[in-house]
């Protein structure tokens, strides 16, 4: 992979720091044209994943061997940690990155010293400043040096720490591949992923701050032992206030963490409930349950934003100290100094000395706490993070793959067991499986097939006995595992291209025909687990043992029979191989070489299909059950006629069609372009409100005027210091200038509380505003837009951007008023004491904002691209840990190793870039301030006796400070331009085509309808407008309390006439009428709830069981438990220790899929409407339960229409009358019988499928 990088890589000298021509060639196409990948610099090799993960593995490796070998000797075991593995890999870098932070913190006190020296000289009023020129230029090296040594010490520190996370991601990464299921099942998929995206994170963001923990005392002791030395034991005074700020620093740091973890809880409940909204929309809108869900998420949002408004008033008072710090410590050092000694009187060169140091002494002070929270925060990442990667992995030596024999996969006194201390889930398995055969593994649900196959994949704990297994092999999981790429990608699985036998293997898959229907061929990116796409990728890799869990049971009876013919039947193409199918249909059986019966775990019965037959077990009563089930005339083939079928499954009508498919039309992320758009500005203020602006503006400007009105203060009170010859007078008058000091200290901190409230407040309405306007912009968008639409982009906006309005855009916004207000006012006091500064003011001022220019269109981009590249890395890990078993199955680890390589560098170029563009702009920022404490400086000395010592402390103390200043407004108004995208992608929504309204004036009468006739008159439909009709002129009429049947073929337009009747899809011609209204002309909620469907997919959200019936709150408890009863379920919820009550978790995975079928009907039971659409409403349950859920609809359903959805031809035998569709029009319309003698379209279905009356 490295040999491919040929670009240009960044460099890390010292003269590029200061220089960067290549830079600044990047920065200047920035500059002409939105940036692209291609225009960004490579890694070196060293900083690449590609070098740092295997170094680090190896020092891992290491210390899992020293734990081993500790628990060899000890007998005691002793859990590996990271700590020492990061150290031994990264300690030169870390080492090198502490000696360039003491060299860079050593250097503003020099620059104190300096100031002080020529503060000093101007104090003496000497014929001669020569000293003073020199002075000037050592103050200009010494800031220059200081910007060189901190910028190399912040651009080393970021690229260490991302280093350090990439180690960890990497490991990580390699972990998830190689967990023993006995410990995935300690952790959910998102919980592994949050270690990668939240735990490593925070490891780099410590590593970050981690030399702050020695630094930061450091500082604070250098700064009072030179407050010492100016004003002796005073300084102890400001000592005291620094140690009484601290303490409460960290107890406000304590608490803010506290209501992170609540705000973090909130937000993790408001986004799960939104993600099973948006995967479940589709029930939302059939149910018209939009309003009920939407307050569900308000009421969690408005708790979120008490708790955000609790964070945001706590730091109030860190803004506080770290704003009036300087202040509160200056004012009671003075105070002391006075009280100590009536002698001392304040000179400039005490004043503006001790304030510099003082400055110096805010950053230390205020990071401290925060960095100690900080590692109490990591050591619990740690924790978590050496959890994981200690968890067991799975055992290679399970199977053995080199034997003699020539079987394919044997198994000799096998037991196994999935949990740790579980119990054994297969026991005592003793088989042998020829190379070449077909082996068919039968059995009733739960007796341990899918694990059969799973043991032979070495996937379950070993027990006892012997696993063998040769050649490579090809996985089919019941659950098919896709990922989102294009269909060819899927299929060829990092396998080169063979024209012709991936052409063989389409056909052989029944591929074809969805390709003609695809919008892309097989170059369409799916985003949707497809069985026969599973089952391609196991075919193309030409293996030679095909382990089949259940593959035909997701495809319709023409597939299924075509998959069996062309694929893995014994005249398939699959022939050859060895092949273990799981399944039940027993109709394949005479088909196998060998069929295993499966029985609580164990080998109950297995040999031939007539050898089974002939022992009259276990197997024959199995086949009883599947024929009862399938209401289907058995035939009793003659022996040895293995063309001869036992069973005819009933007709699945409807198979894989294009509409189906969930075609990822939008899969990436958009990335925008451009600087920040007015509208967006504007949309955030009107949210804000224009109260909370004004107020805003007002107290920061006046905080940033009294904090100069201070300094002026003093600077005129040193003045008349150095005028007076008598200090009696100044004596008298010090308690008194001491208090207007201490007074306008006051209303600076009242300022910045008030400034810092209305900021919280106004920001956090914004956020409220613009979280409504887009949740209501979203349940607004048709359904059409969820199904073209990965719903990780919306749920980003939920995430990632909304987390930017919550929280970071105010704050960029708040400190870039500060800094813009700081600069102002700096610029104003230099002008006030050398007015020839504004000679220097007006050039650098065009440098700067020239180079202002420059760089922030190429960062933006920058972070743009950045942000859009750190999807790609989760997407790839969370897909990764779901489909573990499938590519360990296949073999292809290494594989996946590279591909997360591949992404992460990818993000990596993206996040260096954006590091040294950081520094490239610090550099040169930092070099323009320090030329203007060059200037001032010089242009007071230029004055010479014409200005006083207090006007040269006051001129170079705030040039001092305008160092940082500079560098951060630009920073922050490039932040504010950067994140003002999130804001742009929150409004985005709002001016998407949306569904009609849900209410309208026009509203039907109540009990409406009453008789449910349901009349098309012809109707037209389309998907979309560049598309053929889905619907073309349907003209029909049900009468009062009918029950009719709806047939056809794949894409006939079934599923088209449902969208049709609840307005999921509107029409293009024609009206549809239902009780004399046409539907078209009131709202979709009042259409909606007074139609009743029962989906075929049934979806529960988490919540109760209670909530799950009955969202809207309408309907008793007796009620419910009535329904319950109707559809069979009463008994299974009494025996539930809480009943109605009952958590259900997410998805409903605690229930099986017939029992969330049942509650669906529970569901439709309590809603009573006049109009009844079933969707294959009894698909998932058993034949006995389906008896009684039928009976069940016959009788509460008597006096309702309903339209039978078929996808099985024996659930429309007894409807009245039958419509068959075809292409999107009517062929035939009327009774069963009719139909059947008219030897149509119908009469052809039913004679294929074998359905008898």
């Amino acid at each position: 992979m490295w040999d491919q990088k040929c670009r240009q890589t960044l460099t890390y000298k010292v003269y590029s720091v200061c220089l960067g021509p290549s830079y600044f060639r990047l920065i200047s196409i920035g500059y002409k044209k939105p940036l692209e990948r291609d225009d960004l610099f490579e890694l070196n090799e060293s900083d690449s994943p590609y070098s740092v993960c295997p170094n680090f593995e190896k020092q891992w490796k290491k210390e899992i061997q020293k734990s081993t070998a500790g628990l060899k000797v000890t007998m005691s075991f002793h859990k590996q940690s990271l700590i020492l593995p990061l150290w031994q890999t990264f300690k030169f870098l870390l080492i090198k990155v502490a000696f360039l932070k003491v060299a860079a913190d050593i250097l503003p006190f020099m620059s104190s010293q300096i100031m002080k020296s020529m503060i000093t000289l101007g104090e003496n009023h000497p014929s001669s400043y020569g000293s003073g020129y020199g002075y000037a230029i050592a103050l200009f090296f010494v800031a220059f040096s200081q910007t060189l040594l901190h910028q190399l010490y912040q651009r080393n520190n970021m690229l260490t720490a991302v280093k350090i996370k990439t180690a960890v991601v990497g490991l990580l990464y390699k972990k998830a591949l190689t967990l023993a299921n006995s410990s995935r099942r300690n952790y959910t998929t998102g919980e592994i992923v949050n270690l990668m995206s939240a735990d490593a994170q925070q490891l780099m963001e410590l590593t970050v701050n981690i030399n702050l923990l020695w630094s930061a005392p450091f500082q604070i002791i250098m700064a009072v032992v030179f407050l010492w030395k100016e004003l002796g034991s005073s300084a102890l005074a400001g000592v005291a206030v620094l140690l009484l700020v601290i303490p409460i620093n960290a107890l406000i740091a304590a608490k803010v963490k506290s209501l992170k973890k609540n705000q973090m809880r909130y937000s993790d409940q408001r986004v799960k409930l939104l993600s099973e909204m948006l995967h479940g929309i589709k029930i939302l809108k059939l149910y018209a349950w939009e309003p009920s869900y939407q307050r569900k998420v308000m009421n969690i949002r408005e708790r979120e934003v008490d708790v955000l408004k609790s964070s945001g008033y706590l730091a109030t008072y860190s803004m506080l100290t770290l704003t009036c710090i300087p202040f509160m410590v200056s004012l009671a050092t003075f105070g002391v100094f006075f009280y100590l000694d009536k002698e001392n009187v304040l000179t400039a060169t005490k004043v503006f000395t001790s304030i510099t140091l003082f400055n110096i002494l805010r950053l230390p002070l205020f990071d401290l706490p925060s960095v100690i929270s900080a590692v109490a925060q990591t050591k619990v990442s740690l924790r978590r993070l050496e959890d994981f990667l200690c968890a067991e992995d799975l055992n290679p030596e399970d199977v053995n793959t080199s034997y003699s024999g020539n079987h394919a996969v044997g198994f000799i006194g096998a037991s196994f067991r999935w949990e740790k201390n579980g119990l054994p889930i297969l026991k005592n398995l003793s088989v042998s499986i020829p190379e070449g055969s077909l082996v068919a593994v039968v059995g009733q649900v739960g007796s341990g097939k899918s694990s059969f196959l799973s043991a032979i994949l070495g996937e379950m704990e070993k027990l006892e006995g012997t696993v063998q297994r040769r050649g490579s092999v090809a996985y089919v999981a019941q659950q098919a595992w896709i990922q989102n790429d294009s269909l060819q990608e899927n299929i060829l699985f990092g396998a080169n291209l063979n024209r012709s036998y991936y052409e063989l293997v389409l056909e052989s898959c029944a591929l074809l025909p969805d390709l003609e229907q695809l919008p892309k061929g097989d170059q369409t990116e799916i985003g949707e687990r497809k069985q026969r796409v599973s089952l391609a990728r196991a075919v193309y890799s030409n293996a030679d043992l095909y382990l089949l869990d259940d593959p035909l049971s997701a495809v319709d009876v023409h597939v299924g029979k075509h998959l069996f013919e062309k694929l893995i039947g014994p005249s398939g193409l699959l022939k050859n191989k060895t092949r273990v199918l799981v399944t039940h249909n027993l109709r394949l059986l005479p088909h196998a070489d060998l069929i295993i019966v499966m029985e609580e775990g164990k080998i109950s019965e297995m040999g031939t299909y007539w050898e089974l037959i002939s022992k009259k077990a276990n197997f024959v009563e199995l086949v009883q059950v599947f024929g009862a089930e399938n209401r289907s005339e058995a035939t009793t083939p003659k022996e040895g006629e293995k063309t001869c079928v036992l069973l005819d499954i009933v007709l699945l009508v409807c198979s894989s069609s294009f509409d189906q498919w969930k075609i990822l039309t939008n899969n990436k992320e958009k990335v925008a372009t451009g600087g920040m758009k007015l509208s967006v500005v504007l949309k955030y203020l009107q949210a804000f409100s224009r109260r909370w602006m004004w107020l805003t503006i007002a107290a920061y400007v006046g905080q940033n005027a009294l904090a100069i009105g201070q300094n002026l203060w003093l600077s005129t009170w040193t003045a008349e210091t150095a005028k007076a010859s008598d200090f009696t007078e100044w004596k008298q008058s010090q308690n008194y200038k001491l208090g207007i000091y201490g007074l306008l200290g006051f209303l600076q901190g009242l300022l910045v509380c008030c400034g810092a409230y209305v900021l919280t407040r106004g920001s956090l309405c914004a956020s409220q505003e613009l979280h409504h306007q887009l949740l209501d912009s979203v349940l607004h968008l048709p359904l059409q837009h969820f199904e073209t639409n990965p719903v990780g982009q919306i749920i980003n906006r939920f995430t990632k951007d909304l987390f930017i309005v919550d929280v970071r855009f105010h704050y960029y916004l708040r400190t870039w008023l500060n800094c813009t207000l700081d600069v102002i006012g700096t610029i104003l006091v230099i002008t006030f004491a050398s007015p020839l500064f504004i000679v220097a003011v007006i050039p650098l001022g065009y440098l700067y904002f020239t180079i202002q220019r420059y760089y922030i269109a190429s960062s933006r981009q920058i972070r743009r691209l950045a942000g859009a590249s750190h999807s790609p890395v989760i997407s790839h890990f969370s897909a990764t840990v779901l489909g573990r078993s499938t590519i360990r199955a296949f073999g292809h680890q290494e594989r996946f190793i590279r591909k997360n390589y591949d992404v992460v560098y990818e993000n990596l170029v993206y996040f260096y870039n954006n590091v040294i563009s950081n520094r490239w702009l610090s550099v040169r920022l930092e070099f323009l301030g320090n030329l203007m404490v060059f200037f001032a400086a010089l242009f007071v000395v230029l004055a010479g006796n014409t200005v006083s010592s207090s006007t040269v402390g006051l001129s170079i103390s705030y040039a001092l400070n305008i160092i940082q200043s500079l560098n951060f407004w630009v920073r922050k108004a490039c932040e504010i331009e950067t994140n003002a995208v999130s804001i742009e992608r929150v409004c985005e929504y709002a001016n998407m085509d949306k569904e009609e309204p849900w209410i309208t004036s026009k509203r039907p009468p109540v009990g409406w309808p009453d008789r449910g006739i349901i009349q098309f008159v012809n109707y037209k439909a389309q998907y979309r407008k560049d598309l053929d009709l889905a619907l073309d002129d349907i003209s029909f009429q049900t009468r009062s309390n009918e029950k009719i049947g709806i047939v056809g073929r794949t894409g006939a337009g079934k599923s088209t006439l449902t969208n049709s009747l609840f307005r999921i899809l509107e029409g293009s011609g024609g009206k549809i009428i239902i009780d004399g209204i046409d539907i078209s002309t009131i709202g979709l909620h009042d259409l909606r709830r007074n139609l009743n469907i029962i989906p075929q997919d049934p979806i529960l959200f988490s919540g109760t069981l209670q909530s799950n019936l009955d969202p809207l709150g309408k309907h008793s408890d007796i009620e419910l438990w009535e329904a319950l009863e109707l559809c069979h379920l009463k008994g299974f919820v009494e025996s539930l220790p809480k009943k109605l009550l009952h958590e259900i978790s997410e998805g409903g995975e605690n229930l099986s899929i017939g029992q969330r079928q049942l509650v669906c009907l529970a569901r439709v039971l309590l809603r009573k409407a006049k109009i009844l659409v079933l969707d294959e409403a009894t698909a998932s349950v058993d034949m006995e339960t389906d008896n009684l859920v039928q009976s069940t609809i016959k009788r509460e359903f008597y006096n309702c229409t309903i339209l039978t959805i078929a996808h099985r031809l024996h659930t429309v035998m007894d409807s009245e009358r039958v419509l068959v569709l075809d292409a999107g029009r009517i062929l035939e319309y009327d009774t069963p019988n009719n139909l059947l003698q008219r030897k149509g379209a119908f009469s052809e279905m039913v004679a294929e499928a074998g359905v008898t009356r």
